[in-house]
């Protein structure tokens, strides 16, 4: 087992991973920037190191700096958390050059996963289902059209480097191609340095439907269920659930089954997840596979009983699953406090909490790394909290994150929570009845504001 972890990350995933080390007995790191010195990961740490200035690329994403930190410290792993270098492959392979172990998945995995359109052609290979679209890249705007035509319209162009919604288009008609191939391309050379562009069918009602996967050294991998991430503003989920409202036995069988096979045929050692497209007709189809931890993963450990990040570090040591698949005993929800202000599209809200109330009881989780004082830096990603709940049914755990919401107090900025007082009063929502597209239809009711 690992005697010290260096978690290479920042706020309430840093914190999640200190806590976890702490009580497996194993010392840690936090790293830093100069506008995260004042975070509780520095303070809760064995030690902590400063990596650079605010920017993320002269800090949490300057390779040198990090390992430099790990081997003044002694560390013989890192825990990249989620962003960031999680699924870096050249972060991957510099750790393992350097005797570090990297606590996520191998550079060939990495590389193999991480782009979109070979991810597809593996996962066509193992037998999974995908989406029909394009084979590989697109060569020109006329295969692109020609492929459009054959699969029909309305279709989806999608970025083999994208992420967070940037180089996607929906295009519903022929006459609106063109200007999505050339805005999609460069968005995407802007955002990440690759214009290339593949071609899926667009799934019409589509529910976002991930499974959570463990996969270890021996070739052997296991799932823990689903867990649905439709609830999003512009492809950036909001809400998480689990199990997921238009779950079956039979379509949970057919998914884990599906996402144990694709995680058996790369080898997948660690934990991840593969999503799937899940349409109205109940036919699923993956989407593209996560290499790391995800953020909405402490739903899966309410409901499984299961530490995902203790799994990781195990999984990291060499440790052999236990073979058998895992299925949600309860209902769990998970709400994403921003620093936004909902009223204004969503804008980061940077600043200073004056005053918190973090809420609690019986079958509330909140991970955070915010406090009175804390001041939020305008350079990073604006969440700041997870609230979970967890209960019995569905029904009762709505009503408990209603109740953990309303306790839910900080002052000095704005935050998303009475977007999330609202939804948990939305007719469509308590029904379950929602889809990627949900958000484009939500009004705001500013009265909601009263009640944060």
């Amino acid at each position: 087992m690992f005697k010290k972890i260096l978690i290479a990350n920042r706020g309430e995933i840093a914190m999640r991973v200190i806590r976890t080390a702490k009580e497996m007995g194993i010392k840690t790191v936090a790293v830093y920037s100069k506008a995260d010195e004042t975070s509780l990961h520095v303070r809760f740490a064995d030690e902590a190191v400063c990596i650079g200035p605010a920017q993320s690329k002269d800090s949490y994403l300057k390779m040198a700096n990090i390992i430099a930190a790990a081997e003044i410290t002694d560390a013989d792993a890192i825990h990249p958390g989620y962003g960031f270098l999680s699924e870096n492959a050249t972060f991957s392979k510099i750790c393992q050059s350097h005797g570090i172990k990297f606590i996520g998945a191998s550079p060939e995995h990495i590389d193999r996963m991480g782009d979109k359109a070979n991810a597809k052609a593996t996962m066509k290979e193992a037998g999974v289902p995908v989406v029909p679209g394009s084979e590989g890249l697109l060569d020109s705007y006329e295969q692109a059209l020609e492929i459009a035509k054959e699969i029909k319209f309305p279709v989806m162009l999608k970025a083999t480097a994208g992420g967070g919604g940037k180089g996607m288009r929906a295009v519903w008609k022929e006459e609106e191609l063109l200007h999505a191939w050339e805005s999609a391309r460069q968005e995407a050379a802007a955002a990440f340095g690759n214009d290339g562009m593949y071609m899926e069918k667009l799934i019409e009602e589509p529910r976002h439907v991930e499974i959570q996967v463990a996969g270890d050294k021996f070739g052997k991998a296991c799932h823990l269920s689903e867990r649905d991430c439709s609830i999003q503003r512009r492809n950036q989920k909001l809400v998480e659930e689990t199990p997921s409202p238009i779950m079956t036995d039979e379509l949970r069988e057919r998914m884990g089954t599906a996402a144990v096979k694709a995680a058996e045929y790369i080898g997948y050692e660690g934990v991840g997840t593969i999503e799937f497209l899940v349409d109205k007709h109940g036919d699923f189809y993956f989407m593209e596979m996560n290499t790391r931890i995800q953020v909405e993963h402490p739903i899966t450990e309410q409901v499984t009983g299961f530490d995902l990040v203790r799994e990781q570090i195990m999984l990291a040591a060499g440790e052999a699953i236990s073979g058998k698949n895992y299925y949600p005993q309860m209902h769990s929800i998970e709400c994403r406090i921003n620093a936004e202000d909902p009223y204004s599209d969503f804008r980061p809200s940077p600043g200073m909490i004056t005053s918190i109330n973090i809420p609690g009881g019986n079958g509330v989780r909140v991970d955070t790394h915010v406090y009175a004082g804390y001041v939020i830096p305008p350079h990073y990603d604006s969440m700041i909290a997870k609230l979970i709940t967890t209960a019995q049914t569905r029904e009762e755990a709505i009503q408990k994150m209603k109740r953990a919401l309303g306790e839910f107090y900080i002052e000095g900025i704005k935050t998303t929570i009475p977007f999330h007082l609202q939804l948990m009063d939305d007719p469509d929502f308590i029904a379950g009845n929602y889809t990627t597209k949900f958000m484009e239809d939500f009004n705001l009711d500013p009265s909601y504001a009263e009640m944060d």
